[in-house]
């Protein structure tokens, strides 16, 4: 877990604040991992590294979200009973908003059992019973991550925006989709469960089963049709 104070939420949210510096005797975040931030979802961390205080700019301050440099060492300072000097290390950590967080932990699951499969494809599949949406939505997820819901609910000619992004609900519930501040994204988990699953079967279209009906019968072969003649 992440912890910011809520005047930067906002910041986190908007994409403005983009790192954080912090006193920690030894890192507790690694690049690439997803951590808990408490009520705005899930932060990505892109970069950590150990710097020093005097390595610290005016840029690197107005990217955590404060006005001037003074002013986030001021923040830093009290942060430890430590003095804080221009030669003390401090983790710099590069980070961007992840998500809204609604089931994390089992989003982020990509190991997945065969029994896990069967389970995620027969629930897949009760919400497809009445109409085949599941497949085309996680389709168009995957090729246009982080679209706006509006374009993607048009390309799948939805009349309702809204009745889109409840049905990606109803997707996010088993983990296999995240949602962001513009659009979703397949998730680790369901990442992990369209490289495992079988293709779903495809069905005959009207065409192809009439001409099936109406393809003439074979006829049975007579017996003793091959018989030599004397």
């Amino acid at each position: 877990m992440l912890l910011f104070q809520k005047r930067f939420h906002a910041g986190l949210l908007s994409g403005e604040i983009t790192l954080t510096f912090r006193r920690w005797a030894r890192t507790h975040v690694r690049a690439g991992g997803r951590y808990r931030c408490h009520p705005i979802g899930v932060l990505e961390v892109t970069e950590v590294r150990e710097v020093r205080v005097d390595e610290i700019t005016e840029a690197d301050a107005n990217s955590t979200g404060f006005p001037t440099r003074a002013e986030l060492l001021e923040y830093m300072a009290g942060a430890s009973d430590a003095p804080l000097l221009a030669s003390s290390k401090v983790f710099r950590v590069q980070l961007r908003h992840g998500g809204d967080g609604d089931r994390v932990e089992l989003a982020l699951e990509d190991q997945l059992s065969a029994e896990d499969i069967a389970m995620i494809a027969a629930k897949l599949a009760k919400l497809d019973a009445k109409r085949a949406w599941t497949q085309k939505t996680l389709a168009i997820i995957r090729e246009r991550p982080r679209v706006a819901a509006s374009q993607l609910a048009a390309a799948l000619e939805y009349t309702d925006k809204l009745e889109f992004k409840e049905e990606v609900r109803k997707l996010k519930k088993l983990g296999l989709t995240q949602s962001f501040e513009v659009g979703y994204e397949i998730s680790p988990r369901g990442r992990a469960y369209l490289a495992a699953a079988p293709a779903p079967k495809k069905k005959r279209t009207t065409t192809q089963t009439a001409a099936r009906k109406s393809a003439p019968a074979k006829r049975p072969r007579k017996a003793g049709a091959q018989a030599t003649r004397r």
